[in-house]
């Protein structure tokens, strides 16, 4: 008996020489597989993920039996392609979606039905797949009648939602069995990223978020042994990245730091994994400090997130999103911070109920946090199945959305030229598009110029001294750059407004640079790299936009004091013309005794003062020097160094080769 021939698709995008595996497409093998019945009788054929291989795969399924695509926003448009050219070729050929960008609200959006529109597609599968698709296989063996079979959508019929498994540990693991293997084609310049999930649910319900609506909100664990040996197989199989798909890594506090403490086992092991990402979780506390020291000691964490998406009272009921208090959470900033563990939070930029007024306070709140997390900022997607979505729900308020290109920030430029999309907010009830706009510019020159700390203690003089401000002290430079042509921070301003008016107008928001390295860069941390590419230049133009300052917003401050000002912020930065292992520079005020009062009534005292600091970066390869400081050298603060961690030497100034005689410090 010849075996039903079962092809499968998975795409995903390179980052740098490293994709992931196709674990939701091995999850299902793996379960059909532990099945006998099923196993003896259909075969699993190498798993599609490489989108520049679309043609070979097409001819892959011409006599395919089955094609399981696995879907997702950054593989719609070519897995919808694929199964469009192989149902043109083999119409026998009985095509499944499923996943997150199936959606389940086709009718209240369209006037066709899905089916009508994609007419090339079978059957579409809501909510978790392994039974529902051991179910498909089990009628596709009686005479392919798929009628009374729960959790799937067909032209004719809708059926019953699927429960959810209440045992996810009856599931076999695709890595102890090797199936991720089984479905991936040998590549000797690829290095394979591991999906990994000890749980499953999440017990929040925000709006914006497909997760848990999608997971019913009941959080299911895994076998902690089952975890422990997976742990181990990463080791063994040298996979240097684990994307940890749990919504709230953190939130079993035990068990979680106990499966921290096998990571940091197996690598120092094996020197794999190397990294680890968690999604952290969404209610921050001191309980997860003992989490990430584990794997920050292990040199396998980067930060910790301390999630906010807005401190907006209005915002945050109406996307059902619930914070701790603005006070507390900036203390557990510092607590964190003190125990050697940075963190970052993130804004959503266009959620229900913010309005421009209120998003301005949201920045302005975190930049007057002294330490603040690292922030990021992201457009708000109105995902397939989020409740946001939810027509009765827009309708409320308001929200008007574009389909742009998909965003996947430092994602390799695919070979093919088939884009994916996402829809973005627009507008809403509270934000006009001209309000969204000035919003994200104000998100561009918070991130770039005060999370990167461009001009971070430039600002906060003038916050200190004059009480101008943080978003004010921007609207200057907005102002400056504006009105002269020849700063490179105007340069800057000119290509972020260049983004902002393609952006919104569907053309996408990729950003590249040669110069940086050949990968889609978020426009902030290109501006600062961009910037800190010579530390003499960036001294020169930012004195320039201080002076202007200075006389346009009737300051009058000293210009020694801007000058030498000037040199400090600059001094603050990893910079790329500066590569030695440490940094040391002369000035003739204390800023470190300044800026350590944090303005509690400490004058700006003129006296000679010699700083020094491990230079973060030394890097001399140009790409990997962008890479470490700010793309993997974000989350950790590669980028800067704050005052309080600088060694002060106080007198007469010291030559840099004084001070590294007297202190026996090696020089490169």
């Amino acid at each position: 008996m010849n075996k039903i021939k079962v092809c499968s698709s998975q795409f995903n995008y390179k980052y740098g020489d490293q994709i992931h595996f196709p674990y939701s497409i091995a999850t299902l093998v793996a379960w059909i597989k532990s099945n006998p019945e099923l196993s003896d009788v259909f075969q699993f054929e190498k798993c599609f993920i490489f989108r520049n291989k679309i043609e070979k795969y097409i001819s892959t399924c011409c006599d395919s039996d089955i094609l399981l695509c696995s879907c997702y926003g950054w593989n719609w448009e070519i897995t919808k392609k694929l199964a469009k050219r192989v149902k043109k070729i083999n119409p026998k050929c009985i095509i499944i979606f499923g996943g997150p960008q199936v959606p389940k609200w086709y009718k209240e959006h369209y006037s066709e039905s899905f089916f009508e529109k994609h007419d090339y597609v079978d059957i579409l599968v809501h909510g978790e797949g392994e039974q529902i698709i051991e179910n498909i296989f089990k009628a596709y063996l009686e005479g392919i009648n798929f009628e009374g079979i729960k959790g799937i959508e067909t032209k004719d019929f809708k059926g019953e939602p699927q429960p959810r498994l209440s045992d996810i540990d009856i599931l076999p693991s695709p890595y102890l069995t090797n199936i991720v293997w089984d479905l991936v084609e040998p590549e000797d310049d690829i290095k394979y990223i591991a999906a990994w999930e000890s749980n499953r649910g999440c017990p929040f319900k925000c709006a914006f978020c497909d997760w848990g609506s999608a997971t019913m909100s009941k959080v299911r664990k895994r076998n902690q042994n089952k975890l422990e040996e997976e742990i181990r197989w990463f080791g063994e199989n040298k996979i240097p990245y684990i994307d940890v798909c749990d919504a709230n890594w953190g939130i079993f506090k035990d068990r979680d730091l106990e499966l921290s403490r096998k990571f940091s086992e197996v690598k120092k092991q094996h020197g794999f994994p190397e990294k680890i990402r968690p999604a952290w979780a969404k209610v921050s506390s001191e309980k997860l400090i003992p989490v990430a020291k584990v794997l920050l000691e292990a040199d396998m964490l980067r930060a910790v997130t301390l999630a906010v998406q807005s401190l907006d009272e209005a915002t945050l009921t109406a996307v059902k999103r619930k914070n701790i208090k603005f006070k507390k959470w900036a203390d557990l900033v510092n607590i964190f911070r003190s125990e050697g563990i940075e963190n970052y939070t993130e804004l959503i930029l266009g959620l229900p109920g913010e309005t421009i007024e209120s998003y301005k306070n949201n920045l302005e709140q975190m930049m007057e946090l002294f330490p603040r997390p690292v922030l990021y900022i992201y457009n708000c997607g109105v995902f397939p199945n989020a409740p946001m979505n939810e027509p009765s729900y827009k309708k409320l308020h308001d929200i008007k959305t574009i389909s742009s290109p998909i965003f996947l920030m430092h994602s390799t430029p695919s070979e093919t030229k088939l884009v994916e999309y996402e829809d973005i907010v627009l507008s809403t009830s509270t934000m006009t598009g001209e309000d969204l706009r000035e919003a994200y510019l104000y998100s561009w020159v918070t991130q770039s110029f005060h999370s990167f700390g461009i001009l971070e203690y430039v600002s906060k003089y003038f916050h200190d001294q004059y009480g101008l401000k943080y978003v004010d002290f921007y609207s200057h430079l907005i102002e400056y750059c504006k009105d002269n042509d020849l700063s490179i921070f105007s340069e800057e301003y000119r290509s972020v407004k260049n983004l902002i008016e393609m952006g919104y107008s569907g053309e996408g928001w990729e950003h590249y640079d040669s110069n940086l390295g050949e990968i889609c860069w978020p426009h902030e941390e290109a501006t600062f790299l961009r910037c800190a590419m010579d530390s003499s230049s960036l001294k020169e133009h930012m004195f320039s936009f201080l002076q202007w300052l200075n006389t346009h917003g009737q300051f009058n401050s000293d210009i020694s004091i801007l000058e030498d000002l000037s040199e400090f912020q600059v001094y603050l930065l990893t910079t790329r013309d500066i590569l030695e292992d440490t940094k040391i520079k002369n000035f003739n005020y204390d800023w470190v005794q300044y800026f350590n009062s944090n303005g509690n009534n400490y004058n700006l005292e003129k006296k000679k003062v010699t700083y020094t600091h491990t230079n973060k970066i030394t890097e001399r390869d140009i790409t990997k020097w962008c890479y470490k400081t700010a793309w993997w050298g974000r989350g950790p603060k590669k980028y800067k160094i704050d005052p309080a961690d600088l060694k002060t030497y106080s007198g007469e100034a010291m030559s840099e080769h004084c001070y590294k005689q007297k202190y026996n410090i090696k020089g490169q």
